[in-house]
């Protein structure tokens, strides 16, 4: 048992030298390398362009990962890796580690303690309103979001039926990639997404791409600051809690009945932890992260929101599972 208690902790400590051996296949674009067949070490590394030596190395932590498989000395992609990793996969989101957490979020890892503590300088991070100012990083943040947000926007599709709903709000919408997802499936639903200028910008792109540019429409600001629009159907907050201070949450949840038509939905989607504080690991740790950036963030659980959503007039609060052990979603009613 001490043996076993000894290797999970070595496993967890060890846990950012397996982020940099993900981040380094897919900045070698190895998985999708391996997506027309196994390879040897030799030959992904000629493919990747490195040598032969080093590739053996990068696939073997890959392997101890169960991120790639290995037989008579040829490595092939683990089912998962073929469905999340290769470029251009219905559901690849390597894109968005690659870019949004390996190259912007990892680093400030580093100011973790600091952030914690209190102690982190005023210039060490900055809202996401100043982060976005820079075009060239809401740009990398964006596009690799817009890639991470996709399965998350299918999957809800899915679970809900919005047939009735013509108005949806989409506040901190990013690139749209919800709001593109449910116009495509409910033919009557308009959508207004609100963010940054600079986002904004890069959403109209995503936005007439996929032919909605009459259906979808953007309010460029601050979300916590804009005028929103008001008697909407459905009010989505995707990604939103987890990366703004805890201590406009709350406010958020009030505006969000007031600017709802009688019996419009709230969507939030976040990374959410039980009540219990037992987990999910994943999300814990995801909203660990965030603090290194947003150190007003709050540890969001999913008791606490069906209180909040109740207490300020919703009915029928729930929250589910929507990537497991990771988000959540959780869903009230404006009543009628």
């Amino acid at each position: 048992m001490l043996r076993t208690r000894a290797d999970e902790i070595s496993e967890i400590a060890f846990g950012f030298m397996a982020s940099k051996a993900l981040f380094s296949a897919l900045h070698f674009d190895l998985f999708t390398h391996l997506n027309d067949g196994p390879k040897t070490a030799a030959e992904l590394g000629k493919a990747a362009g490195l040598h032969p030596d080093r590739a053996e190395t990068l696939l073997t932590a890959l392997a101890g990962l169960g991120l790639v498989a290995v037989d008579d000395g040829k490595f092939s992609n683990a089912p998962a890796s073929e469905a999340f990793l290769v470029k251009g996969a219905k559901y690849d989101f390597g894109d968005y580690l690659r870019r949004q957490v390996g190259q912007q979020m990892y680093g400030l890892l580093d100011q973790v303690e600091d952030a914690l503590s209190g102690n982190l300088p005023a210039e060490a991070t900055g809202s996401y309103a100043e982060w976005f100012s820079d075009p060239a990083e809401a740009r990398l943040y964006s596009e690799s979001q817009h890639a991470g947000s996709l399965g998350p926007a299918r999957q809800l599709v899915k679970a809900l039926d919005l047939s009735g709903a013509k108005r949806m709000l989409d506040v901190g919408g990013g690139t749209g990639a919800f709001a593109i997802t449910f116009c495509k499936a409910f033919p009557e639903l308009g959508a207004t997404v609100v963010d940054f200028p600079n986002v904004a910008a890069i959403g109209r792109e995503f936005v007439d791409k996929a032919g909605l540019g009459d259906r979808i429409h953007y309010i460029e600001a601050d979300g916590l600051k804009a005028d929103w629009p008001r008697n909407q159907d459905v009010i989505l907050m995707s990604y939103l809690l987890s990366g703004i201070p805890g201590e406009t949450h709350e406010g958020l949840i009030k505006r969000a009945y007031d600017h709802l038509a009688p019996g419009g939905t709230l969507l939030i989607h976040d990374f959410i932890v039980c009540a219990d504080r037992t987990g999910p690991k994943l999300a814990a740790l995801w909203q660990l992260q965030h603090t290194a950036f947003t150190p007003q963030a709050r540890s969001v659980d999913d008791a606490w929101l069906v209180e909040s959503m109740e207490r300020h007039g919703f009915r029928d609060a729930s929250v589910e599972t929507m990537i497991p052990e990771m988000t959540m979603l959780a869903k009230a009613v404006k009543p009628a």
